[in-house]
């Protein structure tokens, strides 16, 4: 994939364009491989477990989610022609489809669900391509208090996410918010904290990568790293097209996916919006139609290879707002790495050897890191007017619901559980409705055209 550069030289060019040295690209990349692995493999292990997969299916349905991500990764991140934002912006699993997956695999049965699954991905994923230059319009609807609100939300909305690594999402479990699990993500933020504090220069940038290495090494006496993971994986393992079958089309299912894909689109926009914040390169129509493009492309790849519908990671814009490495080169060789992870599921589980809770140690960090940068988008906007107050009060309060109790709209139909039930989605259609009553849709900021 070539991008054209432009003829500035490379101190000219912006952080986003420039291409760090070659140990540097590795080192940020594995970071942010690092920080987003578990996101990547966790929807198709829930999905597998649902259809019943054995051992060896559900290695390969998580290479082929691994394998296209890191697709969908480079795609967005380098370009080609009008596909992709060519932003630091990686690329994985969207858990928006997780819900309709699983009601599809009650409705049809496990044995024929994943081949309706892939048709709906399919169509879902050529939608979004036809959609996308008329959602990139939506960047006109995300002034300054908005896209600050927004990304407030983005921060906020993750750290559920990260406490749940630390705790353990099963309630009734022994291990469930056991003391040395406490201990160990302690220990993994203080570590973050301390390198991020002392250390200089790129050793400063990759403190997260150092504070999940040295929590891994205390977690290992401790009896809290599982190496079965490693020992089971197979060395290489080729992601062979339509594995789970041959895409097949159920109208329900279809439109299912495609009101999950107008969720995803909500997403991706805020996000590449979020970050053309924390990069100081703010996104236009045109970057965010090219980005949704790629999300579209990637998902219909997906459908073909086995993975599943992919979106923009929202907790990689944390670790770009905490270690300042904005070079989208850096993101693409995440992709890279991603990708050669889908081929060696030995490498895969070299990095699920991290455990849980020092992955919530450092998130806890990360996350923060992304309401900071909202806050300070919002300082920005001048909330002495009344409805910028009201505006961001009230966005966040109901794109909190779904956070703090997830099973707030449990009676609601499907359609409302998909949209409302994602806090980000949420709270951006809110924002940007009360924005147009409110404000009358007036302090637009000058959108930079990506």
């Amino acid at each position: 994939m070539s991008v054209q550069r432009g003829t500035r030289s490379a101190a000219e060019r912006h952080p986003v364009d420039q291409v760090p040295p070659p140990w540097q690209l590795l080192a940020a990349g594995v970071q942010h491989v690092a920080a987003m692995y578990a996101g990547v493999v966790a929807p198709p292990l829930i999905i597998g477990a649902a259809v019943g997969l054995s051992a060896l299916e559900l290695s390969l349905l998580i290479g082929a989610s691994l394998f296209t991500a890191g697709i969908a990764t480079m795609l967005q991140s380098l370009g080609v022609w009008r596909i992709g934002s060519r932003l630091p912006l990686v690329n994985g699993v969207s858990f928006a489809t997780v819900a309709p997956v699983l009601a599809i695999a009650k409705q049809h049965g496990a044995q024929q669900a994943l081949p309706i699954v892939y048709g709906a991905t399919l169509i879902g994923g050529v939608f979004v391509v036809l959609a996308a230059p008329y959602f990139g319009k939506l960047t006109r609807l995300f002034p300054t208090v908005v896209s600050g609100t927004v990304i407030t939300l983005i921060g906020l909305s993750l750290f559920p996410v990260s406490i749940g690594w630390i705790s353990g999402s099963n309630e009734n479990a022994p291990d469930y918010g056991a003391p040395r699990n406490i201990l160990l993500a302690a220990c993994t933020l203080l570590i973050v904290l301390v390198c991020n504090r002392f250390l200089r220069g790129f050793a400063q940038r990759i403190s997260l990568l150092i504070g999940l290495a040295a929590g891994t090494l205390l977690a290992w006496p401790l009896g809290a790293v599982d190496a079965s993971s490693l020992a089971q994986a197979p060395v290489f393992s080729l992601v062979t097209p339509l594995h789970f079958g041959a895409p097949q089309f159920d109208v329900a299912a279809i439109v299912s996916m495609l009101i999950v894909m107008l969720t995803v689109m909500t997403e991706s926009t805020a996000d590449m919006v979020a970050l053309g914040e924390v990069v100081d390169r703010p996104t236009g129509e045109q970057t965010i139609a090219a980005g949704l493009r790629a999300d579209g492309l990637a998902t219909a790849v997906s459908a073909v290879f086995g993975g599943m519908a992919c979106s923009a990671f929202a907790q990689n814009i944390g670790l770009i707002a905490l270690t300042k490495i904005a070079s989208r080169y850096v993101v693409a060789v995440s992709g890279v790495i991603l990708l050669l992870l889908g081929l060696f599921p030995v490498a895969g589980g070299v990095v699920a050897l991290v455990p849980h809770p020092v992955l919530g140690g450092a998130g806890i960090a990360l996350f923060g890191s992304v309401a900071v940068s909202g806050v300070k988008t919002l300082a920005s906007a001048d909330l002495t007017v009344p409805g910028n107050v009201l505006i961001v009060a009230t966005s966040i309060g109901i794109g909190l619901i779904p956070i703090v109790a997830p099973g707030f709209y449990h009676r609601f139909p499907p359609v409302v559980q998909t949209v409302l039930g994602s806090g980000i989605c949420a709270g951006a259609v809110v924002a940007v409705l009360l924005n147009l009553l409110l404000r009358g849709g007036k302090q637009r900021d000058p959108v930079t055209e990506g």
